[in-house]
């Protein structure tokens, strides 16, 4: 085997398994709380949207920190790494703490924003109330991974990941369900078992952080000039995910609008699913992320383009295997979710479509991971604008007609289409590739 797929394959098996992980708390989330009814698993949908586009706006603190970490990595500057990810951790705390604060207080109109029933925003609320208290977690959670993959370690990412989504399991069912003198809290209780999953996965990311940081002389303390640098950094990925997030909003708000629980109740296994396997073909991005600032760190621009080609052949074989995959699977996977007879009727057909659409996404996402690791956010934000812009009438009149597998058809080709046009265009070219320490604006 050559000795760059030897570094991809070191860096992406770790992620990927640690990325499979992170939707684990999705789909065991949607397994138990499944069989309490359609209205809670429709109600963790709303929620879980809510939940993922607070997180998810921020996963710059990953991104960003990986692509500058891997930097100075490449110019041989270990010490400097670390300190530059602790900044990226210290803003995580100063983002989430007034990020739970406003969560909570708008808890009720955060999930009537999708026009879901009374009975569903009223267990959506249930849910989120809890749920949002691991706000500040999660996102120091997502800035000690970015550290540790910028260092090119994606193991101890993995090794957290597997013990939190074990408690995530444990806990769930206890308080869920109840199990000896431990009362069966319904839906709250899986808010409150993933929350302590949560807390406990970003303290052991944290402790081998710092001790890494004692191990290179690295400093611990707030630098505030460096976590103000982070944040400026961050905004162009911030516009970045909030076009994506849109996207996946403007989707759930069109499946709610197809009219019945039982649609939206599908697309939300629908986009858990969807989202699992992104997760595990977001592992190449990872490893390209990694790859791509080490390398322009050390100023190896050849390295870095054959990089680029090699990971991208990577990504659209491991997008055919996925839709195989899940092409295979899903007549099994509805009722392991769902009791709901029109459930299990209405999603077999999304997850052909969505499987379909794999290969594409698997393109779509090692590029994305390029262009991360090579700091290029300015263009990253200013092309999911453009994505945005053509994906909207798309799914508005998706939405009209009635059908929730017209509605994938547009998400899964009209949206990534746009996505891998854009991303392929700037991949072609030069600008992108800017060396040294220094990530690009």
């Amino acid at each position: 085997m050559p000795a760059l797929d030897r570094e991809i394959l070191r860096l992406t098996g770790p992620a990927f398994l640690a990325l499979v992980a992170e939707p684990l708390f999705l789909l065991a989330d949607a397994a138990i709380v499944g069989h309490l009814g359609t209205p809670q698993l429709a109600a963790l949908g709303v929620a879980g949207a809510v939940l993922t586009t607070i997180v998810g706006l921020c996963v710059f603190l990953a991104y960003g920190t990986t692509a500058q970490v891997a930097r100075r990595i490449g110019a041989g500057d270990t010490s400097g790494a670390i300190a530059q990810g602790i900044d990226g951790i210290w803003l995580a705390v100063a983002i989430g703490v007034p990020t739970t604060l406003a969560g909570m207080v708008a808890t009720p109109w955060l999930v009537r924003v999708f026009g879901a029933s009374d009975a569903v925003a009223e267990l959506a609320a249930t849910y989120l109330r809890i749920a949002v208290v691991g706000t500040t977690p999660l996102l120091v959670l997502l800035a000690a991974t970015g550290v540790l993959r910028g260092l090119q370690d994606t193991r101890t990412p993995l090794a957290a990941a597997v013990i939190g989504n074990v408690l995530n399991v444990v806990l769930n069912l206890a308080l869920v369900y109840g199990i000896g003198p431990v009362p069966a809290l319904g839906l709250r209780g899986s808010a409150l078992g993933s929350l302590l999953a949560q807390l406990a996965t970003a303290g052991i990311l944290v402790a081998v952080v710092i001790r890494a940081a004692r191990r290179h002389d690295a400093r611990l303390r707030p630098d505030f000039p460096g976590i103000r640098a982070a944040a400026h950094a961050g905004v162009s990925l911030v516009v970045r995910t909030l076009t994506l997030r849109a996207a996946l909003l403007l989707t759930l708000y069109a499946a709610a609008g197809l009219g019945g629980d039982a649609k939206l109740a599908t697309h939300q296994l629908a986009l858990t699913i969807w989202t699992f396997l992104a997760y595990s073909l977001d592992a190449i991005a990872i490893a390209a992320q990694a790859i791509t600032g080490r390398a322009l760190g050390a100023g190896d621009i050849e390295g870095t383009r054959r990089a680029t080609r090699r990971m991208t052949q990577w990504g659209l074989a491991s997008g055919v295997v996925c839709g195989l995959l899940l092409a295979a699977a899903s007549p099994w996977l509805a009722p392991l979710f769902s009791s709901d007879p029109a459930v299990h009727e209405l999603l077999v057909p999304v997850l052909l479509i969505a499987a379909l659409g794999q290969p594409l996404a698997g393109i779509v996402f090692v590029l994305d991971g390029v262009l991360i690791g090579a700091g290029d956010g300015r263009y990253l934000a200013a092309s999911g604008v453009v994505v945005l812009l053509v994906y909207v009438p798309l799914a508005l009149l998706a939405a009209t007609s009635g059908s929730l597998v017209w509605l994938w058809v547009v998400f899964s080709f009209g949206f990534m289409l746009a996505r891998g046009a854009v991303l392929l265009h700037r991949a072609r070219g030069t600008r992108w590739m800017v060396t040294g320490t220094t990530v690009s604006a």
